[in-house]
């Protein structure tokens, strides 16, 4: 099989100075990331300092016109905007440019598209697609035609879009209808396990810090396969499907621990409305660990940006372990509050269990 070409994209960012929760810079690094984990190469970055966004086309117009120099010199496949654009600024850019145009929501989406496997995390992409699409086809939906394939174009009901927006319109009905059925069955298979008594832990945190590494050394030391269960690198997002496995604490208790999509500063508004079912079930756990990325520069503001979102989904302060992961990469590992473990070298991992079961038993 032929591999997937690899696209070549320009990040763009407007440095507003104003104190945010990621620094500017930080976040135009995690779009780099980003692009990468949705199969691109980053070959340019452009940065233009402003008070405040254009409104019609994001940045102004002397550094749009470096923009469109630098692309004819580069000749990217595509041009990645730091911050979602309006349907406006997009339609405005994708005809000055003459390229491929999207933004930072749309490469989450694109991103989520890929990694989705079950049927209804399928069906959660769609319908955040489709809620972000909608506005920004115009006419019959000429400036999404243009797009060709590749990144921003992946995902359910693609091949749709071009229709009018009654079919759109009707697609997301249904596609809320059948989230409802989804929801349905998954409160009662909740309700069946409350009723077991069984105890369940969330693993929740910032994408990339770890968790499905944490989630697969906990399973190889207390799961009876013995295995790891699901998939587990570097790139973002790479978790997208909640998972639940069956461990043992150490007094052979039986838990139920849960693997969780990871937050992120900006996360698109779309993605947060598809997926609050899921999220709130998870936060709704008996224990949330908050799985912290302690070798990483931005730790503290990483930090807030997800307890930002527990805030937001309701869950319980009380109920939250904040666990400091990859303790294996810093000689003198700081600690304001929470346990230290590796998952990668099974540092931590006894006392992190002891820690549960004492919890439990209070």
């Amino acid at each position: 099989m032929q591999a997937e070409k690899i696209e070549k994209a320009i990040l763009v960012g407007a440095d507003l100075g104003r104190k945010a929760e990621v620094s500017f810079l930080d976040s135009l690094e995690e779009l780099k990331g980003l692009t990468e984990a949705a199969g691109g190469e980053v070959i340019a970055t452009l940065v233009q300092a402003r008070e405040r966004i254009h409104n019609t086309t994001y940045i102004g117009s002397g550094k749009l016109q470096e923009l469109k120099h630098l692309a004819s010199e580069l000749g990217p496949d595509l041009i990645i905007f730091d911050q979602e654009l309006s349907p406006v600024q997009l339609r405005n850019l994708e005809e000055e440019l003459d390229c491929k145009v999207i933004d930072r929501t749309m490469l989450i989406l694109d991103i989520f598209s890929q990694r989705a496997r079950s049927n209804e995390g399928k069906l959660q992409v769609e319908l955040a697609l489709l809620q972000y699409r909608l506005p920004r086809l115009t006419g019959k939906g000429a400036a999404m035609s243009r797009l060709g394939a590749g990144i921003g174009t992946r995902g359910a009901g693609e091949q749709k879009l071009e229709l009018d927006r009654r079919y759109i319109r009707r697609r997301i009905q249904e596609v809320k209808k059948k989230l409802e059925k989804a929801k349905s069955t998954r409160n009662l298979q909740r309700k069946q396990r409350q009723r077991t008594g069984m105890k369940i832990v969330s693993l929740v945190g910032y994408t990339n810090a770890g968790k499905s590494t944490l989630f697969n050394t906990i399973c190889q030391s207390s799961h009876r396969s013995g295995a790891a269960q699901v998939e587990a690198d570097d790139r973002l997002f790479q978790t997208l499907d909640t998972t639940i496995r069956k461990v043992y604490l150490p007094s052979r208790r039986e838990i139920l621990l849960t693997d969780t999509v990871g937050f992120i500063q900006q996360l698109p508004h779309h993605l947060m409305a598809a997926f609050r079912s899921t999220l709130e079930e998870a936060v709704d756990a008996d224990l949330l660990l908050h799985v912290v990325d302690m070798a990483d520069p931005q730790v503290l503001d990483k930090m807030v940006v997800v307890e930002e979102v527990l805030k937001d989904l309701g869950a319980d302060p009380e109920r939250v372990l904040t666990v400091f992961n990859k303790s294996d990469r810093l000689d003198d590992p700081p600690l304001p509050g929470g346990l230290a473990v590796s998952a990668l070298t099974g540092q931590g991992i006894g006392a992190l269990l002891d820690e549960i079961e004492k919890l439990f038993t209070q």
